[in-house]
């Protein structure tokens, strides 16, 4: 077997060697946990929820160490690493309730009896990215195992340190061999192999809009299930009767958290004529001052980026644009990138219309309400956003009329695990988290029992 080395991105150097599994691996831990289903599946729903809350008990014992693991491995902040092991507890415990409470219906008919019963799938390969290890993982296997699923797990190639300490911790808990394990790996080679493997019954995939759609034509072929988390360009919508210093303080949190490598990332500032020039003014000393530092320190508001790559790919969309303004970010090793204000010119401009993935911001003016939703739904993308206004009707207008999946008003907050997460258009397809999510993980069986004599 292979092995590659993993990199930590704020100072460029080898933190540990991973194994790099193949299709021989892949395919065996898959039937593993075809292996491990039938006596995952017949685990009784109290005795199931009990194993997940036990789960979540010793990811909470483990939470400052997965918090300096990913600071490590993924250069995210501390205070950010905190809340996302922190997040793979609560979305765990969360998901405990789950088993107890997967209830079918009645059904009246004539002539018998009609019910329902939510019946687990089989193995689900869940397929992760690296720009939130910890979360987005727990998104997947949480919901999945708490239907009566076995789950096998491919983290990024970048980030696999999190996802392996979570498979150990797992074992730890009491959950049986097989049932939850976390094969390293290529997307090329594991995670298409959880496409083409007749064993897997689904398949989650967060990441580029490119390969979701590969991964949604080969699960077709199957008729398999999927679940889709891909790219985003979220507007940040500005009007003349909000709160502009508070929305021009919270800017910046809603595109530069985590450099920028947040598909929710609200990197289209879109701003009202007639209070763009006074917005820009009160958004300049919030860029300036956002601290891009060593992620270990407690003050650190942003990282560096996660690889050479990346910075040469967001590099690629700064060096001919018209840069407004842009903060500060440490010399010397690692991946650094300074917070940036773009201005768009354009609706054309490259900035404006693609993904960057990176801690830069696009600014646009529009001139009313009608011009906002339409620039707004100008993209291929439709995941997340913001609108700022005192207007309680202009809020519920603009909400409805903007084609995205997660909407905040007068804050940029996306994702809370008890509501329900997911894209329009080309951001994807299926829904995680909230009360509905695990049924993703499930068939709906109906069974028709005759009273005749």
């Amino acid at each position: 077997m292979d092995s590659y080395d993993v990199i930590a991105p704020a100072t460029g150097a080898v933190l540990t060697t991973v194994p790099m599994n193949g299709v021989e691996e892949t395919d065996a831990a898959i039937a593993a946990a075809e292996r491990a289903f039938p006596g995952w599946r017949a685990v009784a729903p109290g005795d199931r929820a009990r194993l997940l809350r036990r789960f979540a008990a010793v990811v909470d014992a483990h939470l400052e160490e997965l918090a300096q693991l990913e600071v490590r491995n993924s250069g995210h902040t501390i205070g950010n690493a905190r809340w996302e092991a922190g997040n793979v507890r609560d979305v765990l415990d969360y998901y405990a309730g789950a088993p107890e409470r997967l209830s079918g219906r009645q059904i009246p008919v004539a002539g018998g009896l009609d019910v329902t019963f939510h019946e687990p799938l089989g193995v689900v390969g869940i397929i992760v990215p690296w720009n939130f290890p910890m979360p987005i993982a727990g998104w997947g296997f949480a919901p999945a195992l708490a239907a009566g699923n076995t789950v096998v797990l491919k983290p990024a190639e970048l980030t696999p340190l999190t996802a392996v300490r979570l498979a150990e911790l797992a074992l730890e808990a009491g959950l049986p061999e097989g049932v939850f394990t976390v094969l390293p790996g290529r997307g090329d080679v594991v995670g298409q192999r959880f496409v083409t493997h007749p064993g897997v019954r689904k398949v989650c995939f967060t990441g580029s809009t490119a390969v979701g759609k590969s991964i949604m034509a080969g699960c077709a072929e199957r008729v398999k299930r999927v679940t889709l988390e891909l790219g985003g360009k979220s507007a940040n919508i500005v009007f003349a009767d909000a709160d502009l210093e508070k929305a021009a303080a919270a800017a910046p949190g809603g595109v530069f958290d985590n450099a920028g490598q947040d598909c929710c990332a609200r990197s289209r500032l879109l701003v009202q004529d007639s209070v763009y020039d006074k917005f820009l003014e009160l958004l300049e000393p919030a860029v300036k001052a956002f601290r891009v530092e060593d992620p270990a320190l407690e003050t650190a508001q942003m990282g560096p980026l996660i690889s050479a790559a990346q910075r040469s790919r967001v590099e690629s969309y700064t060096s001919a644009a018209d840069v407004a303004f842009a903060g500060s970010a440490p010399d010397g090793d690692g991946w650094w990138f300074p917070p940036t204000v773009l201005l768009a010119r354009d609706t054309a401009d490259r900035h404006w219309r693609e993904e960057v993935f990176g801690p830069v911001v696009s600014v646009l003016r529009f001139r009313d309400e009608a011009e906002a939703v339409a620039l707004a739904n100008d993209t291929e993308y439709g995941l997340s956003g913001s609108i700022w206004t005192r207007d309680v009707g202009r809020a519920l207008r603009v909400s409805r009329g903007v084609d995205s999946g997660n909407l905040s008003v007068n804050s940029h907050s996306s994702v809370r695990y008890w509501t329900p997460f997911g894209g329009m258009k080309q951001s994807g397809l299926g829904r995680e988290l909230g009360p509905d999510a695990v049924l993703g993980f499930t068939d709906v069986k109906n069974v028709f029992i005759s009273t005749e004599e």
